[in-house]
């Protein structure tokens, strides 16, 4: 069985590389986890690998405010300082500090 470490961590604030959206890490799958449809409907050229963290995201554009589930690969730090706006952070989350929110609630 193959270990992965994920790089980004829960209330850390993330930027995706190729596309114009960043989030707040609320979720983290040590491998792919979603349908083979969600998969296979991405195309084959950008299909990142399955055997990687993959991480949901409280996600925002300059037009809405979603959930993103983006690979690894896919995701760079954001150091910009600010918040995410996205509506259900207040439910999951804290205060703002240093790029990253403070978890709401206890990890097992």
């Amino acid at each position: 069985m193959l270990r992965q470490r994920a790089k980004y961590h829960l209330g850390q604030v993330v930027r995706h590389r190729k596309h114009p959206f960043r989030g707040v890490v609320f979720d983290v799958d040590p491998e792919f986890s979603n349908t083979e449809e969600w998969y296979e409907a991405i195309p084959e050229d950008s299909r990142p690998v399955k055997e990687q963290p993959f991480y949901h995201l409280l996600a925002e554009n300059d037009q809405s405010f979603y959930v993103a589930y983006v690979s690894e690969q896919n995701l760079v730090a954001d150091y910009s300082g600010e918040p995410v706006d996205h509506p259900d952070i207040p439910d999951l989350f804290g205060a703002f500090q240093d790029g990253s929110y403070e978890l709401h609630f206890q990890l097992n």
